[in-house]
């Protein structure tokens, strides 16, 4: 089992994004940390296109043994891309993945006790794959669009009227971590195909982090985590 964590370097909306610091350490140091410590994996690889980030995965135990191709380095390159590149890349040196785990490099929030407990979840299921997933703080169901002249359209009218404790729970991709088997992976095309199922993470430990506001969201709940 190896821990896979993909960090490109470009970023337009955060500069340097993956290796920016938080609280006192770049934002990657987070994520191999928390592999590391959950001695759930036999290797901590870190996938990039950029010198600088190698050199810092390194220096907190990761491995870079190459730099990921041209071709996956673009902003439209895919998490999916990145992870057959990897395994792959271990076929090309004679060794054959078998699971694996992509952990998104601006995790901050994440705990190793987290990855253990999901690994626990994913080693005794028959899940292809098993995603990091965090419950909406609002009930979608009650969701609606606006239009043209912002008039209200209701997406389920059905539930507009029912009590809080009477509609079911609606969760989403946390965006920090998935579990899968590289075989069906390869096979499924996609993290979304196959026996998915989810691990859920508490709202404390998820924050999407793609603005500056973002960030500083992570901070105070890092802060209050802390």
């Amino acid at each position: 089992m190896i821990a896979i964590i993909p960090a490109r370097g470009g970023s337009k909306r955060i500069p340097r994004k993956n290796i920016k610091s938080f609280h006192g350490k770049p934002i990657i140091a987070y994520a191999i940390e928390n592999a590391l410590n959950s001695g759930i994996f036999d290797e901590v690889f870190v996938s990039t296109d950029d010198e600088e980030i190698a050199t810092i995965a390194r220096n907190y135990g990761a491995s870079v043994p190459v730099l990921r191709s041209e071709k996956n380095s673009d902003d439209y390159t895919t998490t999916f891309d990145v992870l057959i590149e990897v395994a792959n890349y271990f076929l090309s040196i004679g060794e054959k993945i078998e699971q694996a785990c992509c952990i998104y490099p601006t995790t901050p929030l994440l705990s190793s006790e987290n990855l253990t407990d999901g690994f626990q979840i994913f080693s005794k299921s028959e899940f292809d794959v098993l995603l990091s997933s965090v419950e909406f703080e609002s009930h979608i169901q009650r969701g609606f669009t606006l239009g043209k002249s912002n008039e209200v359209q209701l997406l389920q009218p059905d539930y507009i009227l029912k009590r809080s404790q009477d509609i079911p729970a609606s969760f989403h991709d946390a965006g920090a971590f998935y579990f899968f088997n590289v075989d069906s992976l390869k096979n499924n095309g996609s993290l979304w195909k196959g026996k998915v199922g989810g691990f859920q993470l508490p709202t404390e430990r998820v924050q999407d982090i793609d603005t500056p506001n973002d960030w500083k969201m992570a901070e105070l709940k890092y802060e209050l985590l802390k």
